[in-house]
């Protein structure tokens, strides 16, 4: 007779606590980013009154040391302890909800950075589109914030050993 005793426990689940932590956190951080790119490009035609073309470089630059601050903020808070509930430990459930309830929370405030980018793709175009880029940019922006931020946020989660990892 075979016991049915499992081979390893049963991991307990994150507490609610340590749920609603790791959601602010990270709607935070991707609340921020697209706040700051957001703004900056819809600044920056009034501060920098040129052509597309001449201004686009600087949106790029803007949009690449946003992304930089914000997977290096992603990282050191997925190490910060908090006071009430310690620290966050990498499970199957604290990444599935990383990426899960943030996207759910977070991913409408990219949509004024969309409708800022798509009157850039029309920048002195006669008809249609003619700065296709303005767009890929708002997809780069999006892919950071919905994909990278929320990976780099659980792959900082500490490892631990009574925890459920993806590499366990």
């Amino acid at each position: 007779m075979v016991d049915h005793v499992p081979v390893s426990p049963e991991q307990p689940l994150p507490t609610r606590a340590t749920l609603v932590l790791l959601v602010g956190r990270v709607t935070t951080i991707k609340l921020a980013y697209w706040t700051a790119i957001t703004l900056f490009e819809g600044v920056l035609p009034l501060a920098y009154p040129r052509t597309f073309d001449d201004r686009f470089g600087l949106s790029l630059v803007a949009g690449a040391i946003a992304s930089l601050v914000a997977l290096v903020w992603a990282r050191s808070s997925a190490r910060a302890p908090d006071r009430r509930v310690g620290r966050l430990t990498r499970s199957i459930p604290t990444i599935a909800t990383t990426f899960a309830a943030t996207t759910v929370v977070a991913s409408p405030a990219s949509l004024p950075l969309l409708i800022l980018e798509r009157e850039r793709s029309l920048e002195q175009c006669g008809f249609g589109t003619c700065h296709e880029v303005a767009l890929l940019f708002w997809i780069a922006v999006l892919l950071v914030g919905t994909l990278a931020i929320p990976l780099v946020f659980a792959a900082s989660l500490h490892g631990d050993t009574a925890a459920r990892s993806l590499g366990h």
